[in-house]
Formats: C-alpha cells, sequence, structure tokens
C-alpha cells in the first residue's frame, strides 16, 4: 500500500468520507489531507464548541456521535445520506485509552471496550447499507500495535484493538464481492493526546513518535488501495508495512492428510 496507488474508489473530488472521532489528532490531519483533495469530509465526534469550530476550520461539516450509541451511529450515516447523497467511505478512528494503574479495572476495561471494539462494530453496520447503495466504498479502522502486541500497561486497550483487528479480518471475506474492503491502521506510539501522560519517559528514552501526519497518510491510502482484511503497521522511520500474520496449525485427519474446512465455514464468495 502506497499513498500515490490509485484503485478503484480512490479519493476524488465530491467522494463523502465519514471520521468518527474526526476531531482528535488523526481524525484533524485525515480531515485536512482529504479536503486538499477536493472530498466532502463529515466529522463525527462528541459534541462541544471546540468540536464544531475545529471542523468548521477544516472545511468540514460536523455531526456529534458518541460510537457506543449504536442507534447514533445509525442516525448519523442517515443523516450524511440526506444532506450529502452517498457515502463513499467511513474512517472508525475514535478511541479512547485506559488510565487506571490497577492490576484489572473492570469497569474502565469494559468503557474502553465498547468504545474501541463496539464502537467500530456499530459503525460498521451503520456505514455498510449506504456504501452499498453507492456501489462499494471502504471501511477504515484505526487499530493500534497494542492489538498486534499486547501491551502490560492497558488489558483493555490491547484487547479492544486486537479484537477490532479480529474483527475487521473477519469482516473482509464477507464484503469483497461487494466492492466494500475493510482494513486496519496500527499506528506505533503518535503524537495525540493518548501519549501525553508518557511525554516525559519518550523524550527521555529519545523515543521516535509518528506524527498525526505519518497515520493520516496511511489512513488515506488504506481508502483506495487496503488488501481486504490487511492490518497495516505505522512505526517511525518504516511508513506503513501489511503485518504478515503467522497461520496456525492444521487439523490432520486419520490417515494424516491436512483436513479440509467443511464448506458452511467458507463465505459464498469465496466459495
Amino acid at each position: 500500500m502506497t499513498e500515490t496507488t490509485a484503485a478503484p474508489g480512490s479519493p476524488r473530488p465530491g467522494d463523502v468520507a465519514l471520521i468518527t472521532g474526526g476531531t482528535g489528532g488523526f481524525g484533524r490531519a485525515l480531515a485536512a489531507r482529504l479536503r486538499a483533495r477536493e472530498v466532502t469530509v463529515v466529522l463525527a465526534d462528541l459534541d462541544g464548541e471546540r468540536a464544531r469550530q475545529t471542523a468548521a476550520d477544516l472545511g468540514a461539516h460536523f455531526v456529534p456521535l458518541d460510537v457506543t450509541d449504536r442507534a447514533a451511529n445509525a442516525a448519523v450515516v442517515a443523516q450524511v445520506e440526506a444532506e450529502h447523497g452517498r457515502l463513499d467511505a467511513t474512517f472508525l478512528n475514535a478511541g479512547i485509552a485506559g488510565k487506571s494503574r490497577d492490576a484489572l479495572d473492570v469497569d474502565e476495561f469494559l468503557h474502553v471496550v465498547d468504545v474501541d471494539l463496539f464502537g467500530v462494530v456499530y459503525g460498521a453496520e451503520a456505514a455498510l447499507p449506504a456504501l452499498r447503495r453507492a456501489g462499494g466504498g471502504s471501511i477504515v479502522v484505526t487499530a493500534s500495535l497494542a492489538g498486534l502486541a499486547p501491551v502490560a500497561t492497558d488489558p483493555g486497550y490491547s484487547v479492544a484493538k486486537g479484537g477490532a483487528i479480529a474483527f475487521v479480518r473477519s469482516m473482509a471475506p464477507r464484503l469483497v464481492g461487494e466492492r466494500i474492503t475493510i482494513s486496519a491502521i496500527c499506528p506505533g506510539f503518535a503524537d495525540t493526546a493518548i501519549i501525553d501522560p508518557l511525554r516525559d519517559e519518550f523524550a527521555a528514552a529519545d523515543f521516535p513518535v509518528l506524527s498525526a501526519d505519518e497515520v493520516a497518510q496511511a489512513m488515506e491510502a488504506a481508502w483506495g488501495s487496503a488488501e481486504p482484511g490487511a492490518a497495516y503497521v505505522v512505526q517511525p522511520g518504516v511508513g506503513a508495512i501489511p503485518y504478515k500474520f503467522k497461520g496456525v496449525p492444521a487439523a490432520r485427519t486419520a490417515s494424516g492428510q491436512t483436513a479440509v474446512v467443511p464448506e458452511a465455514l467458507i463465505p459464498p464468495s469465496l466459495r
């Protein structure tokens, strides 16, 4: 996946994109890039004057959204279609990290999973009918390196991001026949509010962090050129590269042959 790769469904003037968590660091950077390509951008985020002003400054539209509200996700997509005529891409980017240093704070764990995982599921559910009506499109999920290499400091975040990646991988084959691509972006540590409590430690260790624009570049490229179900790792000095998932040992028959997966487990589009 490269930024210059042209593929069916790549951002074009007049296309419509919805970005959840749109007024945060990644959302702002992505909106700026898409607006430069004359894409109509709708930023969805928790309501507030600052959020609305951020959207206005970027030349984007704003809609209030709590991604943990399933019905609200559907209502936002309906509003986007009503006001702009279509939806070509949705970036499920809203996310939070845990702050507790307890061994296990279950209330916080569940809240992080609600936002970072179920917010993705609800967002995809809401977007899919609109993408089908548009003749296809793209769903790009902001996951994290923590979803591939869980971190002991934040189990809720690791579980949620790992679940989001698994969701992307399992959904991709179901959608490919409809010209809808779903993929995940997995940034390492990036210059957003999530790392605010650790900024001094990063500086002291001279550890490089990604700029929001580096991540937004990968998100933009995923719109048109991501492989279905791919998870792209984004790291400083590396860029965006597809993560190579290891296969699991296959089942064997009594005669020692590799067992064939029952056809019922294979999506119709891949049979």
